[in-house]
């Protein structure tokens, strides 16, 4: 055998084997990136926060870790632990959840059997929307082009077990409210859905006494 058909022969068994090599490689990213599931987003503290510290948005910062590694129960949303006291000190890049805040003491009984204290994020007055106020829930879907939607009154004389500013929004400059509703499990499972997709979530105080229903209504992008 000739140098050259040696060394022709030998290239050809590295790129071979570098071909097994690399195949190898792809298999295993793919059993890791099954095994640690999709990357979600979670919210981590810019710097050390110290326990009793009121959380402002510039304390909050959104990172994407794999699922396995995320928070159970966090909320992805910065805007969901504004306002809200720290429990415990949270050193930098550590997650941040809801269960490291004080627990604000609602007003009146806690949840009964059959109920769920489901958190919203909406627009709405930290004012009127506070602990023991009853508001009605209007939901604004959005269009398939991005714009709004119809909007409902999906839900009418809610009780707010908890609530507290989240802000102001950044596209549509209206106040934030970051309410905790009493409200049935068909309830709950419908407010998740429309916090993930619809384009606007409202909160209407009623007047103190007031327990008229409207009954559900519904007004299109067209106003009609």
């Amino acid at each position: 055998m000739t140098r050259r058909r040696r060394a022709l022969l030998l290239l050809g068994l590295a790129l071979l084997l570098g071909a097994f090599a690399a195949s190898d490689v792809s298999r295993r990213e793919a059993a890791l990136r099954e095994q640690l599931g999709p990357a979600v987003d979670v919210v981590v503290a810019r710097q050390p926060l110290a326990a009793g510290r009121r959380l402002r948005a510039g304390d909050l910062a959104v990172r994407r870790v794999p699922e396995r590694y995320a928070p159970p129960g966090g909320p992805a949303l910065p805007e969901l632990l504004v306002g809200g006291r720290l429990a415990v000190p949270v050193p930098e890049g550590a997650h941040v959840t809801a269960h490291q805040l004080v627990a604000a003491v609602a007003p009146g009984p806690a949840v009964r059997r059959g109920e769920r204290a489901a958190e919203v994020l909406a627009t709405g007055s930290p004012e009127l929307v506070a602990a023991g106020a009853r508001v009605d829930v209007l939901v604004t879907r959005e269009r398939g082009d991005g714009g709004p939607g119809a909007t409902e009154l999906a839900l009418e004389d809610v009780e707010v077990l908890a609530a507290r500013s989240a802000g102001a929004d950044g596209e549509e400059g209206g106040r934030r409210v970051a309410a905790t509703l009493r409200v049935t499990v068909g309830q709950a499972v419908y407010l998740a859905a429309a916090g993930a997709f619809a384009r606007e979530i409202r909160l209407l105080a009623r007047a103190p006494g007031d327990r008229l229903r409207a009954g559900r209504r519904r007004v299109g992008d067209d106003l009609g």
